[in-house]
């Protein structure tokens, strides 16, 4: 047993009082007889008898009251079993992600945990909670209740590491209890390795009913008729026999087209014809999963013609005129001698084509070309000055022009990865005819080949910037060296080399993902685009170039849907946002990785653990209560005992 005010107990002396006034009161009785009265003598006797009981009897009962009053002002307790820990500082981190949207026994798993702690987290109790975006520092459950009924979900995935790397930065004299609310969607090793060994979080897993989950991933499009698109939207079922899907897709909040889907197989793609026009709509489907990413957002804007020019002999270009179509393109070709400077700037993409010298104001030219967002595509000559084309290149990037082989090499690797292919290939290829080329430089370059020899080596590189891309072939591509103008592969590579940051096809980016976007538009200095939604607005972070602005999101908006570009008040692009699908899959849990790490039940259960383990076993009440009981003796033994 302990005392919290153990220095009370000196007035353990004050008993010797009570003692005293017992001893005064007990001196002996004065004998007096009288003559003849025998029985009165032995009625004295008796009397005296009875009184000593009575005053021992009340000694006891005072000296038993004084004492349980000075040991219960000494507040006596029997200490905790986990007493070393009950200093410790609370940390409850609570996932809000979108998987948190699954229905458990009591609900979705986000609302019923947050009911939890609002109900059974004791008022008494300092703590800190964090979520995915928010943090409350050293607060208590009545200051966050209004915060907590309206959390929201996040589009930031739970990511643990980050979030324990906060607590380890929030320095503290205290030892820390560290409580994660998660599904453990998402989470991996990787993010527990960053636990510190002094303080491993405590997990709280709700469970999820319901594993089920369809999710509508992307949406591209498929073909370009004359006066229609077909439009593609990829549909991923996550779990096992799943139920008819209804699927409707919205332009402007009008029905356009709706269907049913039957998943017979995890992944499927749905293909529906829209009018050759601007579109702002959304595809959207209904199922008993999660409901996040039941709605895909998207644009397409109204078709703009992209402006290429190719710098070269014409003989030598009339290949890039098949490609380079008046339908989507305004391609022009001028010799160097033809060209005018003027006109570059203007350029979305610029050709050259087997110069055999580069004159330098053309290289300073387009390194302003490219510092303002405009691609550039380099085919060396047999004849280029090594020298030359290295000092060129070297405005942009850590490539290197060496030796020119005079050998027969085969180009037989495709970089299916490259930013340059994507969307490109449905599936991998791996049975082509491999096109050649009869001689070629030695590339070494620090960007990954997009089309690489048999050997390995470069054919085809892209240096790429956050506004712009060179791309540089490693030899010459006309007839008489290579039969690579005959290959498939030349019009999705020319093509996708000419519109990289274009917006011809659909609009629909990922929040969080921080790919730029680029809209068309010429603006002062001084001019700033806004971004405006039906229920919130921002400014992105902004940077104008030649006749572009490039534009970067971070962590906005905070909901999916479809936005407007306004420069002030004049509208200039339709944009769409899109949640990351990162949490769809709810049968990822790896519930492994927690097996070195603690678990409780429930947040109730957290709580009663805490109380029991950590709290001290106070008694000092009942001494107050043997107090009383010693006064009611004692006044009933003044009463009662004659």
């Amino acid at each position: 047993m302990h005392f919290k005010h153990p220095e009370i107990l000196y007035f353990l002396f004050l008993l010797i009082v009570p003692i005293l006034v017992h001893l005064f009161q007990l001196r002996r009785f004065k004998k007096e007889y009288f003559t003849n009265v025998r029985f009165l003598k032995a009625l004295s006797i008796q009397t005296r008898k009875s009184s000593k009981i009575k005053k021992w009897l009340l000694l006891a009962c005072r000296l038993l009251l004084l004492t349980c009053i000075i040991i219960a002002f000494a507040q006596p307790f029997f200490e905790s079993k986990d007493s070393k820990n009950a200093s410790n500082e609370l940390y409850i981190i609570l996932d809000n992600s979108f998987s948190m949207q699954a229905k458990g026994k009591k609900g979705e798993l986000l609302k019923r945990a947050v009911q939890d702690l609002l109900e059974k987290t004791p008022e008494n109790i300092n703590f800190s909670l964090l979520t995915n975006t928010e943090n409350y520092w050293n607060t208590d459950i009545k200051s966050i209740r209004s915060a907590l009924q309206n959390l929201k979900y996040s589009a930031t995935p739970f990511q643990l590491d980050n979030i324990l790397a906060k607590i380890r930065a929030h320095k503290s004299a205290f030892k820390k209890d560290i409580i994660v609310i998660t599904d453990a969607v998402g989470l991996d090793e990787k993010q527990l390795k960053n636990s510190d060994a002094t303080n491993l979080p405590l997990f709280i897993i709700p469970k999820a009913e319901q594993k089920n989950n369809v999710s509508i991933d992307s949406v591209f499009i498929n073909k370009t008729l004359d006066n229609f698109y077909e439009i593609s939207v990829k549909i991923s079922g996550y779990g096992e026999d799943f139920n008819p899907i209804p699927i409707s897709l919205y332009n402007e909040n009008k029905l356009i087209a709706k269907t049913i889907v039957t998943l017979d197989t995890k992944k499927k793609n749905l293909n529906f014809t829209i009018p050759k026009q601007a579109f702002h709509g959304y595809f959207s489907i209904v199922d008993n999963g999660l409901s996040y990413d039941n709605m895909f957002y998207f644009s397409i804007a109204k078709t703009k013609k992209t402006n290429v020019i190719s710098i070269g002999e014409p003989a030598k270009s009339n290949f890039l005129s098949r490609i380079y179509t008046s339908e989507e393109f305004n391609f022009n070709n001028y010799t160097l001698s033809t060209l005018d400077y003027n006109k570059l700037e203007e350029q979305d993409a610029i050709v050259l084509n087997e110069l055999d010298e580069i004159p330098q104001a053309l290289a300073t030219t387009l390194k302003s070309f490219i510092d303002k967002g405009g691609n550039l595509i380099v085919i060396p000559s047999a004849k280029s000055s090594i020298s030359n084309i290295n000092s060129f290149i070297s405005n942009f990037g850590k490539l290197t022009f060496n030796s020119f082989e005079i050998r027969e090499k085969q180009i037989t690797k495709i970089n299916f990865n490259h930013p340059l292919f994507n969307g490109v290939f449905e599936n991998k290829v791996t049975n082509f005819q491999y096109p050649k080329t009869k001689s070629s430089f030695a590339i070494s370059s620090s960007s990954p080949a997009v089309l690489s020899y048999e050997d390995q080596s470069i054919f085809l590189t892209s240096i790429a910037n956050s506004v712009a891309a060179v791309s540089v072939f490693a030899a010459p591509i006309n007839i008489e060296n290579s039969n690579f103008q005959q290959s498939p592969l030349i019009v999705p590579t020319f093509y996708k080399m000419a519109i990289n940051n274009q917006n011809n096809g659909v609009n629909a980016l990922t929040i969080g993902n921080n790919n730029p976007h680029f809209t068309e538009v010429s603006l002062n200095k001084d001019a700033i685009l806004t971004i405006k939604g039906l229920e919130e607005q921002f400014i992105p972070i902004q940077q104008i170039l030649n006749n572009k602005v490039k534009l970067t999101f971070n962590d906005n908006p905070e909901q999916a849907g479809n936005f407007s570009i306004y420069n002030k008040k004049e509208w200039v692009e339709k944009i769409s946002f899109n949640y990351n699908r990162t949490e769809s899959d709810l049968a990822s849990i790896n519930e492994n990785i927690l097996s070195d790490y603690k678990t409780i039940k429930s947040i109730p259960s957290l709580f009663d653990t805490l109380q029991t383990d950590r709290t001290d076993n106070q008694i000092w009440k009942w001494f107050v209560i043997f107090a009383l009981i010693f006064l009611i003796s004692e006044m009933a033994i003044i009463r009662f005992v004659k």
